[in-house]
């Protein structure tokens, strides 16, 4: 009889043990996802109590919905950001010029798109410098904001683009609109995630996206929203990054 106590009470002993050593390994996780991390990331978003918003696009593949999509930006008076690839400008730079000169914020996107997490810090700074030289030359203005291609970065991407004078923009509500899965889903998704201080990101290649701008700018005007460019949305200086790549001001 004592030795099967001496067994239950080692048994809650052991569980007792276990759950605890459990909830440590979690809560130490927990933290250092969310509190030790010195991972460098971008600029995701802007924490404002202004209800301020920026619609981006991203610009690497075809020319479809351009003319659409600054049609409606220009009907609703909006200026957006265009985060443009090289490639797509040695096929369009007089539609460059366009989307410049409607008074839109430019981006550097890269020269030709890679992953910038494979390759070395020189071919990211030569890629970077290319694509910078197409956009000066055709708009005779310089870029101060980069999207790194896929969304793909890393430490040694981050310190790159910052060191070369950019600002490493993000998004925090994705339209998905490239996946082309519905009108209503890529609008509902939009408005659902959307908060003061949001990017936004869209493609202009995207067959639902000129449909849904419209409404999406409308619903978000009747909720107080302005919308502006990244350049003018984002703080320039004297801020931190919190673990979601939300700039806040110091």
């Amino acid at each position: 009889m004592k030795v099967r106590l001496i067994k239950k009470i080692f048994m809650i002993t052991l569980l007792l043990l276990v759950a605890t050593l459990i909830s440590v390994f979690t809560n130490y996780r927990y933290k250092g996802t969310f509190i030790n991390t010195n991972r460098r990331i971008p600029i995701y978003c802007v924490d404002t109590k202004e209800k301020k918003v920026a619609i981006t696009f991203d610009v690497s593949l075809g020319d479809e919905y351009i003319g659409e999509i600054l049609n409606v930006l220009d009907k609703y008076n909006i200026k957006a950001t265009f985060f443009i690839v090289g490639d797509w400008i040695d096929r369009n730079p007089d539609k460059l010029k366009q989307i410049y000169e409607r008074g839109h914020e430019i981006g550097n996107h890269s020269d030709r798109h890679p992953n910038m997490t494979k390759i070395s810090q020189e071919k990211i700074i030569e890629d970077i410098n290319i694509n910078e030289a197409k956009i000066r030359n055709i708009t005779a203005s310089g870029t101060k904001l980069f999207r790194c291609p896929e969304g793909a970065y890393n430490d040694r991407v981050i310190n790159t683009v910052e060191k070369s004078g950019y600002y490493c923009i993000q998004w925090d509500v994705d339209s998905i609109d490239w996946k082309e899965q519905g009108a209503d889903i890529e609008y509902n998704r939009v408005i659902k995630n959307i908060k003061p201080g949001s990017i936004m990101l869209f493609h202009n290649t995207a067959k639902y996206t000129p449909e849904n701008l419209p409404k999406i700018i409308k619903k978000l005007s009747a909720e107080g929203y302005k919308f502006v460019k990244v350049g003018d949305l984002i703080y320039k200086s004297n801020y931190t990054l919190d673990n979601e790549g939300k700039q806040i001001s110091d």
